[in-house]
This record gives structure tokens, C-alpha cells and sequence, in this order.
């Protein structure tokens, strides 16, 4: 179902067939998620479908799925586009700070994440943004802002690269190779989508 959207009726997929077929091929790939993780213990991903589907507000099990692939390929090739001097590269950040987040958890909470109440898990998530999460000891070699920066960037960007989402901000996709011709400001192309008056919620 679509969230609360000013596109309700819009769906970028029908615009597929102006793609090349490389570009429709990864598009579509998208649409199909698989939980076969290479990196990612099931423990871990468990940790992180709850921390994901806070960040972006969103628990539809499609689209987290996306994320947390998305998640597991990335930390299994080693990609990274950027790293601060000094921090961990993020394969291994993430590992031992999902690590130190378990343990943390059930010191504080004698539960796992995933299994807290949201409010409780918001509150956890708020305090390994700021570096304050108890015990200290357990973070010792962990960086915990830079954690919660390194999941919100991996979360981000592939949340926001799912066609369901596309439809939901009124992204019409990639425009190769047709390519845009109105390029003024407050003007779209024919087949880029239009704000429908009334918002609705499928």
C-alpha cells in the first residue's frame, strides 16, 4: 500500500518501457528481494529491520527487505564511498556496532532490539546518534555517531532508490535515454508525474 502521498495514482513502472534495457534491468531487480544474506547474520538483519523501518517511518516488508539487501550487498563488497580518518571501515563498524547495540540492549533492557517496544528502541537510536549509550565500556572501539550516521546514509540512499517510493515522491525514474525537454522552473515533461490535488492514503 501506498503511504500518504500527493501522487495516489501514479506508478513509475509503467514508464519501464522508455528505459534502455540495462536500466530496466536493475530497476526491476528492485522489485524482487531475496533475504539470502552474504554479510549479514540473521541476528544482525533482524537489528537492523527495526532500526531501518524507524528511520524512514516505513514497515512495509517489501520495501525494508529492499533496504537491508541493499545493506548486506554493500558491506560484503567492501563499497564505500567516504570514510573520517580514523573510523572504522564500515563492514566492520556496522558488525561490531549491531555487536555492541545487542549487548547494550540487553544490559539495559534484558531484550534484544528488535524485540523492545519503538519507543524504546527510538530512544536507543537517539542516544547512539549523540554517543550516549550505556554501558561506555561496551562502545570502546565503536564510534556510535558514526554508526547511526553509516546505517541512516545505507538506509537513505536505498529506500529512496525503490520504484514503489519513486511512485510515493512523484520521481519519474531515469530519464536516459529520452532525456528532458522542459527545463524551466515549474515545468514537466509529458510523462513526468503531475500533484494530484487531494492527498489520499491506499
Amino acid at each position: 500500500m501506498k503511504k500518504l502521498t500527493r501522487y495516489p495514482s501514479y506508478d513509475v513502472m509503467h514508464e519501464k518501457d522508455a528505459w534502455d534495457d540495462h536500466t530496466q534491468r536493475i530497476v526491476l531487480s528492485r522489485l524482487h528481494t531475496t533475504g539470502d544474506y552474504v554479510f549479514l547474520t540473521t541476528i544482525e538483519a533482524e537489528h537492523l529491520r527495526a532500526w531501518c523501518s524507524l528511520l524512514v517511518d516505513d514497515e512495509r516488508p517489501e520495501i525494508i527487505q529492499f533496504v537491508l539487501d541493499h545493506i548486506d550487498r554493500t558491506l560484503a563488497g567492501g563499497q564505500e564511498s567516504q570514510r573520517k580518518s580514523g573510523e572504522p571501515e564500515a563492514a566492520v563498524l556496522v558488525r561490531e556496532g549491531l555487536h555492541a547495540l545487542d549487548i547494550a540492549c540487553q544490559t539495559i533492557h534484558t531484550e534484544r532490539f528488535f524485540h523492545l517496544q519503538p519507543k524504546q528502541q527510538k530512544k536507543l537510536m537517539l542516544d547512539v546518534s549523540s554517543n550516549q549509550v550505556v554501558p561506555f565500556e561496551v562502545w570502546q572501539h565503536v564510534p556510535q555517531a558514526a554508526l547511526f550516521k553509516k546505517l541512516l546514509n545505507l538506509t537513505v540512499e536505498a529506500y529512496y532508490s525503490h520504484p514503489e517510493i519513486w511512485s510515493e515522491i512523484g520521481y519519474g525514474g531515469p530519464a536516459y535515454p529520452r532525456g528532458y525537454v522542459r527545463m524551466h522552473p515549474g515545468q514537466l515533461d509529458p510523462w513526468e508525474p503531475k500533484e494530484e490535488k487531494q492527498q489520499h492514503e491506499a
